[in-house]
């Protein structure tokens, strides 16, 4: 069951990486009205403004991919009635 599971999963993924993306790109251009959020080596932004934007990034990303992850095992277990660590 769990190599029907894994090429499902790794599309979810991908298809959750693309949300969390779309989703911090919009957060970031409502919050600063820039379309792109820094570079770490960019130079025409602080320090603090390229942490915030990386702290913003990676809890969307942290975020979306556990709710993809959790929605992906309870769909396995409802479908299969099995757990993915049996």
């Amino acid at each position: 069951m769990k190599l029907l599971f894994r090429p499902l999963s790794m599309l979810i993924s991908v298809l959750g990486g693309v949300l969390a993306g779309a989703l911090f790109k919009r957060l970031w251009r409502g919050a600063t009205g820039d379309d792109e959020a820094p570079e770490a080596t960019s130079p025409d932004h602080s320090t603090q403004e390229v942490l915030i934007a990386a702290l913003l990034h990676g809890a969307i990303f942290g975020v979306v991919k556990a709710a993809v992850d959790r929605a992906g095992a309870k769909s396995f277990r409802r479908v299969t009635g099995k757990n993915l660590d049996n």
